[in-house]
């Protein structure tokens, strides 16, 4: 469970969000939504520990919970000399450390991976051949070998064609309906209202919680078939 007591984030001691009160339970699949520059980055990132509340709490366990952090794709470089299977082994690093190699067992996880978004084919390739939605799939994968309890993605289906992202949407709620807690910035209301059970919508003054018993209910239903 993740707290937000009183919290406000932001740069250099400047708060870019109101100040934020409320619970991301875990096993929750929250979407942070609102206007460009409200915030939802900067949240994002302050949740996987790469930047420091301005004020009040976030309460995180981090000592029990493994973060997977996905940024947006100009983050990316797409220069670096690696190859793709290089890119998603770096979702070993917990196992292996920065420096060690892969072992057997990590090499069969990342290659199941790059199968699953249909990606192995390019196992060696570079990521500057790829395009957008290339790109993405990798970049999933290697989400899919660090195994994380908490999943953090930064507008992962822009640029994306449907194909792919209905490929991503499936991914994410697999790692959902085995107990992740998902916190994933969107601008696809239609995304929203159809895969995300909890918003959070951040305004200029004011944040709002909202939960969707439609969403909820589907799943439910969807969990009952599967059972």
């Amino acid at each position: 469970m993740i707290t937000f007591n009183q919290l406000t984030v932001g740069y250099q001691g400047r708060a870019v969000t109101p100040a934020l009160d409320g619970t991301l339970l875990t096993g929750s699949m929250t979407a942070l939504v609102g206007a460009n520059g409200s915030g939802k980055s900067t949240l994002l990132k302050t949740l996987a520990g790469l930047l420091r509340p301005v004020s009040g709490a976030l309460i995180l366990p981090r000592s029990s919970v493994n973060i997977a952090w996905l940024p947006q794709q100009s983050e990316i470089d797409r220069t670096f000399p690696l190859s793709l299977f290089d890119m998603v082994a770096m979702g070993c690093w917990k196992k292996s450390g920065w420096f060690g190699g892969i072992d057997k067992a990590m090499r069969r996880s990342v290659m199941s991976a790059l199968d699953k978004v249909d990606m192995l084919d390019f196992a060696s390739a570079r990521p500057g051949t790829l395009s957008g939605g290339q790109l993405q799939r990798v970049l999933f994968a290697r989400l899919l070998v660090q195994e994380a309890s908490l999943l953090l993605l930064d507008e992962p289906f822009a640029g994306v064609d449907s194909q792919t992202t209905q490929l991503l949407l499936t991914l994410l709620k697999e790692r959902h309906d085995v107990g992740c807690t998902l916190v994933v910035v969107l601008h696809d209301m239609a995304t929203v209202e159809n895969y995300f059970p909890q918003r959070l919508r951040l305004q200029a003054h004011r944040a709002e919680w909202s939960v969707s018993d439609s969403v909820l209910s589907r799943q439910h239903s969807l969990r009952s078939l599967g059972a």
